[in-house]
């Protein structure tokens, strides 16, 4: 029995398990009658090209898994080319029979791939909402009423619905972003021109990325991987020079003050602010920063030269078609008539300018982190006021691909009103790989399941480990802690605070009797039940842990302590004859509450 959502651990251990690829076509045929959204494809492939895929699969690697993605279904948006299946960019009057796949979709299916449908998409790629096509309008998974996000439309409902495993999008303005907020998924946004655009039609040539939405950070980065990779044909395509994030910890930058912006959706602003807190608890810094250059440049990209580009995508077809056009698509494209070579110019000048400015906010920050988008609307809605509500979506997406940033997005949990709302993590050009163990633990503690299926547990298969930056892991329980006495300890050879957390819920803490500074014993006793006490986890270089066991002073010592997450690191623990008849403090729930406490007496009871 499938799960709801096709994620890749799922799928591998199935095969793993005796199911075929034949047995997953019938699956997903079987899906793809059950669908209630008629709108999600434009083109579905044949059943019996399915299942002829399927065999060819099998007669080619045999071996279940013996490929990267033996036998993984996956949809492809039809701006992009797959051979035996018509690309029309949502424009039936543009359509036209590929000759060969895109190259992303040859290395797709090279990899044992295997292509379920065309996917619909705001005509032309020209939107952000998923109601600009003459095919209909996908929605989102959760509610009916309201848009899926767009230009990816139909992409992200595939996965959202459990129709496919990943599907592939394009982003120009936030295409393989908001889509996957809006359908509880993660969207792999690469660095301009890691992965090749070639069999693309263009929206903005520039700057268009091909995008992954996937259910887990880890699968999407995988598919990702099998689509990199320099290609001459493509004007834009660059060789990948990987750049390496800190690895103690991350400077996350947030918005703040007039920055943030919601358009009155108090729902996604309380899931944003739960957001940095849960990065909070994973052991990043928090520092706001000045997003109004960002901002500005984000505007350039419907409101400045780069919309000629979109026209110069279509300038002989609009010529002779205009009328078979989306009126707002058509708007927005034949807009950019009013810009000359000057203007293309002055845009770049400003944008130039715009890159100073943000440079000197990244002097002080790692990662960005903003609000996938700041709201969502009704399909009603968006088609009443289809251009402003649209610029809405693209507020925290337009202006990464100006600025050339790897993005990945994912989920951030669900509104009171149902809803979804997700986070995305900016870094620098190809940053791609090491953003991504972080946005990885943001999903996994957002515990909003993949897409669809809200309760779905991500596969521990899937998870990313934290690139290894040769720091060794400590965590300490009293007068090491943050503001404590012998905090120094850490700070002064350069230890980094990694996240504050608890213990399993098994651990008792006492004072021990005559120590200067005061400190406390932490044991552990198999059956009993607490809350967990409170502990801070920090990183040092090996030469400093190496001095810093060696001063610790006994009944102390350094042992694996299990975290209420489940995982182990090593930390202070205490010798269990050095807490007889000394003071238990376990139900203060940690160190810092037993000295705020004492802190409160008056100092001759002390």
């Amino acid at each position: 029995m499938l799960p709801t959502i096709l994620d890749l651990a799922s799928l591998r251990a199935a095969y793993a398990s005796g199911l075929t690829p034949l047995d997953l076509v019938e699956e997903v045929i079987a899906r793809r009658k059950a669908s209630e959204d008629p709108a999600v494809f434009i083109t579905e492939t044949p059943e019996d090209d399915l299942r002829a895929a399927a065999r060819a699969l099998m007669e080619r690697a045999p071996e279940p898994n013996s490929l990267a993605l033996w036998g993984v279904p996956f949809a492809v948006k039809d701006n992009i080319d797959v051979s035996g299946l018509p690309t029309t960019a949502a424009c039936p009057a543009f359509a036209y029979q590929p000759e060969k796949d895109a190259t992303v979709v040859a290395r797709l299916k090279a990899a044992g791939a295997l292509v379920i449908g065309k996917t619909n998409l705001d005509q032309f790629a020209t939107g952000l909402n998923g109601t600009r096509s003459p095919y209909g309008a996908p929605r989102s998974v959760f509610d009916k009423a309201y848009v899926s996000g767009g230009s990816s439309s139909g992409s992200a409902v595939t996965v959202g619905a459990g129709l496919a495993s990943f599907a592939l999008g394009t982003d120009t303005a936030g295409s393989g972003r908001v889509p996957a907020a809006f359908n509880n998924l993660v969207g792999i946004k690469p660095t301009p021109g890691l992965v090749p655009n070639v069999g693309v039609v263009p929206a903005c040539r520039s700057v268009d990325v091909v995008t992954v939405f996937a259910a887990t950070v880890g699968d999407g980065v995988a598919i990702r991987k099998v689509m990199d990779g320099y290609d001459a044909g493509d004007p834009y395509s660059r060789k990948a020079s990987p750049v390496v994030l800190p690895g103690s910890v991350l400077r996350i930058g947030v918005l703040d003050g007039a920055e943030r912006e919601f358009f009155g959706n108090k729902a996604v602003e309380a899931l944003y602010d739960q957001a940095i807190e849960r990065a909070k608890s994973l052991g990043a810094t928090i520092i706001p920063f000045d997003y109004a250059p960002f901002r500005q440049a984000a505007e350039l990209l419907y409101n400045g030269p780069w919309v000629a580009e979109r026209l110069a995508a279509v300038k002989e077809f609009i010529g002779t078609n205009a009328d078979d056009f989306d009126p707002t698509v058509r708007t927005i494209i034949e807009g950019a008539r009013g810009y000359d070579a000057v203007a293309a110019f002055e845009g770049q000048y400003k944008l130039g300018h715009l890159r100073q400015k943000a440079r000197v906010e990244w002097e002080k920050l790692d990662v960005l982190m903003l609000p996938t988008s700041p709201t969502t609307y009704t399909v009603e809605a968006m088609l009443a006021d289809p251009i402003v509500k649209n610029s809405h979506f693209g507020r925290y997406t337009n202006f990464a691909n100006l600025f050339g940033y790897a993005a990945i997005a994912v989920p951030g949990g669900f509104g009171s009103d149902g809803l979804p709302s997700g986070v995305t993590f900016f870094g620098p050009s190809f940053s791609d790989d090491a953003l991504a163990p972080f946005a990885d633990a943001m999903h996994r503690a957002a515990r909003s399941g993949m897409g669809k299926d809200r309760t779905a547990a991500l596969p521990e298969a899937s998870k990313l480990a934290e690139t290894d930056d040769g720091l060794v892991t400590i965590m300490v329980v009293g007068a090491h802690l943050t503001g404590m006495p012998l905090n120094h300890e850490l700070t002064g050879p350069g230890g980094k605070l990694v996240k504050t957390c608890r213990t399993a819920g098994d651990y008792r803490l006492f004072v021990l009797p005559n120590t200067t500074p005061p400190k406390p014993g932490l044991i552990r006793e198999p059956g009993f039940v607490g809350q967990g006490l409170e502990v801070e986890v920090w990183k040092v270089t090996p030469a400093a842990f190496g001095r810093f066991v060696q001063n610790i002073p006994s009944p102390l010592g350094i042992g694996k302590v299990t975290l209420d997450d489940g995982s182990q690191v090593s930390g202070f623990l205490c010798e269990a004859h050095a807490i007889q008849g000394a003071q238990e403090i376990t139900e203060l729930g940690g160190w810092r509450a037993f000295i705020a406490l004492e802190n409160t007496k008056p100092r001759a009871a002390q």
